[in-house]
């Protein structure tokens, strides 16, 4: 742990001084006047093909061009020599572009998977310099370059970027063609200065580099009578693996509920960052989580808190992202970036979508029906309810036995992918085209899905694989992660120009990857001949999207505070954020567990080394469920390769071409209330 936290100082220091230059430098601005961009559309204006467009072209191409791109002549003359009057040429111009930018991207993404592979999987004896290439920022200056030679401009003056209200305007009405050109506009939207770019990619290197290695040794773990509930060789990495162990006691019927509250109570230590730092990543004590009390030898030994690094790593990132934001005249934070940007859902239109679902009745009346399932109280932990579900029932010792001699390695769930998307119905060449563009790879953390970015790369694989080979839990991401490659692969592969490739935004793999996960069970042979089954899939998959919402609440409040209060110290980011988790618990979660001021939802990992992207998952429930709803009596295989085709349209465009209706919770919502007739 220490070589991790001396590396996380490093990171710190860097992003500081990066930031600290910056703060002393004021963004350029344009060097265009309205009155040279109007001269310029007027003179373009007799040859052009579109005046619209030309006119948005233009303007956009001057928003971006800077004092060290030339004067107002240069501009113009750029402007007359670079613009394509010709639709023929135009089509010939934005191939080769398109041709160009897979290679260099595909490169790029390449390069940055090699160098992580030291610190993604634990095949490698990891060393801080490691991390260190890691956080190599291989792309940051590409951009920058292509401003340079003017690619971005020609680019930006004949593809030109829409507005996310233009794209829905404009999503039922546009051809294949107008979809592809709108989506390369895309790329240059801002011109951020490359050291901006490396250090928001130094910042969340080493919030990954904090997550990847931060376990607990629960097999350590005591109460106060010195009693323990887990092997002595257990280690789970927060917050996934506590989580997940929460989830696999629920049949546990003989210290199950023991087990559950003592992790609970571990991962409260956590958010309040009481947790002794001596503890984190090592079995060299034992540790009672309830008084929070360190032992050596049986002796109890002075121990200090782990120094509110949790918050700092937030703070990295914030800062790094911060920096940008003079550069995006639109999309002037990061929250916007990461809502009307990569999502192109605001984060207002979120927080509507899910507070009413949130405070729907069905929540309360599904929360009763789990406490009478369980024959006990509501607990805080019991967010993550797991038995809706077919293995809750099941011995996870025995899930455990079984994967393990399936795949005692990575190499061996490789080599069983084709057969795996078989039992999902693919036929055996169209399985095995798939699984041939996939790699599994051991990884270091809970482990994650990485896919190619050109033809010709696989998508990667990677969880956790343990000395005794792939335990449950790391099958079941496993099997999550399989989800998001064979996404990765079809909407690399299959979608007609590389521009479109991809899905609209991350909830959009998240929901095959959940639609994958839900099938592990199926994938060991293990079916569900239960005539609730049904029902019990929908009460499952709402109450997941139950607390995820609350949970991406909590991230999107936790910025905008950040925003607000910019110079604040990690232990008051710490109270600020322990206040607002407990603030959406109150509002949307005491009604139900009749038990306020929880801090719970405060526990994800995302919101430190993937910040705001905690709505994906949510919106990723909503969107499996709806496509769930399209896969009923159809074939899996065909409905998945057509709709994983349509590559990136605005989010609900591509829910309309997918399932011909609107994206919205209001179907789960109902689904819910179904569900629960049913099981009266």
């Amino acid at each position: 742990m220490k070589k991790i936290f001396i590396l996380c100082a490093a990171f710190l220091t860097l992003v500081s001084t990066t930031n600290q230059v910056i703060a002393e430098k004021k963004a350029e601005t344009s060097n265009i006047t309205a009155e040279t961009i109007k001269s310029t559309i007027e003179e373009l204006s007799a040859n052009c093909l579109d005046k619209a467009l030309l006119e948005k072209g233009v303007k956009h191409a001057a928003s971006l061009w800077r004092m060290s791109d030339g004067t107002e002549a240069d501009f113009k003359n750029f402007c007359k020599k670079s613009y394509i009057a010709d639709k023929a040429e135009k089509e010939v111009v934005f191939q080769k572009i398109s041709r160009n930018l897979e290679i260099i991207t595909g490169h790029f993404n390449k390069i940055t998977l090699d160098l992580l592979e030291p610190v993604h999987l634990n095949t490698f004896e990891q060393h801080p310099i490691d991390n260190a290439f890691g956080a190599y920022s291989v792309g940051s200056h590409w951009m920058n370059d292509f401003y340079n030679n003017k690619i971005a401009f020609t680019i930006a003056l004949n593809f030109p970027s829409f507005s996310l209200a233009e794209k829905e305007a404009n999503a039922k009405n546009w051809t294949r063609e107008e979809w592809a050109y709108a989506r390369l506009g895309d790329y240059f939207t801002a011109r951020v200065p490359s050291e901006l770019l490396q250090a928001a990619g130094t910042a969340a290197a080493g919030s990954d580099v904090y997550i990847a290695d931060y376990n607990i040794y629960v097999g350590h773990l005591t109460d106060k009578k010195g009693n323990r509930f887990f092997p002595e060789d257990k280690v789970l990495l927060s917050h996934w693996n506590l989580r997940d162990e929460i989830k696999a006691n629920y049949a546990n019927k003989k210290d199950g509920l023991d087990k559950q509250k003592m992790i609970y109570q571990v991962m409260k230590r956590i958010i309040s960052q009481e947790i002794p730092e001596k503890v984190i990543n090592s079995g060299d004590f034992e540790w009672d989580p309830y008084t929070n009390v360190v032992y050596k030898a049986g002796k109890t030994i002075d121990a200090t808190p782990e120094p509110n690094e949790r918050y700092q790593q937030i703070l990295n990132n914030f800062h790094a992202n911060k920096a940008i934001d003079p550069y995006y005249p639109d999309q002037n934070t990061f929250i916007k970036r990461q809502y009307d940007g990569a999502k192109e859902i605001s984060a207002e239109a979120t927080e509507k979508i899910f507070s009413a679902f949130l405070s729907s009745e069905e929540t309360k009346k599904v929360g009763k029906l789990i406490q009478k399932r369980l024959g006990r109280k509501l607990q805080p932990f019991d967010i993550w309810y797991d038995g809706f579900k077919a293995r809750s029932g099941m011995d996870e010792s025995k899930l455990d036995a079984q994967t393990r001699g399936l795949y005692p390695n990575a190499a061996a769930l490789e080599a069983d992918l084709a057969n795996l998307l078989v039992k999902l119905g693919y036929d055996k060449e169209r399985a095995q085209w798939l699984a041939d563009r996939i790699a599994v790879d051991p990884a270091r953390g809970s482990g994650h899905a990485w896919g190619g970015a050109a033809k010709g790369q696989k998508a990667h694989l990677r969880t956790r694989v343990g000395a005794k080979g792939m335990d449950y839990k790391g099958y079941n991401i496993a099997i999550h992660e399989f989800g998001h490659n064979v996404e990765q692969t079809i909407s690399l592969y299959d979608v007609d120009n590389f521009v479109m490739n991809g899905v609209p935004n991350t909830a959009f793999t998240e929901a095959l990857a959940f639609i994958f996960q839900k099938r592990d069970m199926l994938l060991l042979d293990v079916k569900d001949d239960s005539p609730q089954k049904e029902a019990l899939k929908k009460l499952d998959l709402f109450w997941s999207a139950y607390e995820i919402m609350g949970v991406s609440l909590v991230d999107i409040r936790m910025w905008r505070w950040l925003y607000a209060n910019p110079d604040a110290t990690a232990a008051e980011l710490r109270d600020a954020t322990m206040d607002i988790a407990k603030a959406v618990w109150n509002e949307f979660y005491a009604p139900v567990y009749g038990v306020k001021d929880q801090p719970i939802l405060a526990v994800y990992s995302h919101m430190l080394n993937s910040p705001l992207y905690l709505s994906n998952y949510a919106f990723g429930n909503v969107i499996e469920f709806q496509l769930e709803q399209q896969l009923k009596g159809r074939s899996f295989p065909a409905e998945v390769d057509r709709i994983f085709k349509q590559g990136r349209l605005t989010p609900n465009q591509w829910m309309v071409e997918a399932t011909g209706n609107d994206l919205s919770a209001e179907p789960l919502l109902n689904a819910a209330k179904e569900a629960l007739q049913e099981l009266k």
